[in-house]
């Protein structure tokens, strides 16, 4: 193992345990993968975070037989998705998957988060989408995860949780902070007399087109 190779696994372990410690996520309920080379390095199946070491990272080729897989842990059950974005999305270098309070109830209500804030460019459009049920883990969700992705850096998984793409970890996870505070928004929105009133698609437009110059964490993920 590579130095820098090394320091990318700690790296996924770090910002495992951020996302608990934030409240993004609980328990060993979120995994996050990062791409390496033609490989997908992904957090192990059912191992709190706090116990990982960067050996335990699991080592999945893109490019390999369904399920391949190299560690001395089996990869998370959410590998499916995680390689299938990477494999589609070559703009993606990271993926972080997690089950945040106000994400998750918009997603078992099938919601999706409309352009009720400008934030909500930095997701690449005018929404983040909400994708159909399907079972963790298997290749119909997947499909559906990808879908919902298309022209777009994240999305919520109906009853389920949310995905956040970034061209590296800490973009990635930038993007899932930032899609849990505008689900917190739009859940709050939601309870007032008249609800949200949403922006309109030239409006979100000016807003895209002013994130092209204000730094790379704006940059617009696009298939």
């Amino acid at each position: 193992m590579t130095k820098s190779e090394r320091a990318l696994r700690q790296k996924i372990i770090d910002l495992c345990l951020e996302m608990n410690r934030s409240g993004l996520n609980q328990g060993t309920s979120g995994n996050i993968s990062a791409r390496h080379g033609d490989t997908m390095l992904l957090t192990p199946s059912a191992t709190p975070y706090d116990q990982m070491t960067p050996e335990m990272i699991v080592t999945m080729p893109l490019g390999g037989e369904d399920g391949e897989w190299h560690g001395p842990l089996k990869p998370s059950t959410e590998w499916r998705f995680h390689r299938d974005i990477l494999r589609a999305r070559p703009d993606a270098g990271a993926i972080v998957h997690a089950h945040p309070t106000f994400a998750t109830t918009l997603a078992i209500t099938r919601r999706s988060i409309p352009a009720c804030h400008y934030m909500v460019a930095v997701f690449g459009g005018n929404d983040v989408k909400c994708c159909d049920y399907a079972r963790y883990g298997t290749p119909e969700l997947s499909e559906l995860v990808l879908a919902a992705l298309k022209d777009r850096a994240a999305c919520l998984m109906a009853n389920h949780g949310m995905i956040a793409l970034g061209g590296d970890l800490d973009q990635a996870m930038w993007r899932a902070v930032e899609l849990e505070t505008l689900a917190k928004q739009y859940y709050y929105s939601l309870q007032l007399d008249g609800g949200p009133m949403i922006l309109s698609d030239k409006q979100i437009s000016q807003v895209l087109n002013g994130f092209s110059s204000y730094g790379r964490q704006f940059e617009r993920n696009s298939d």
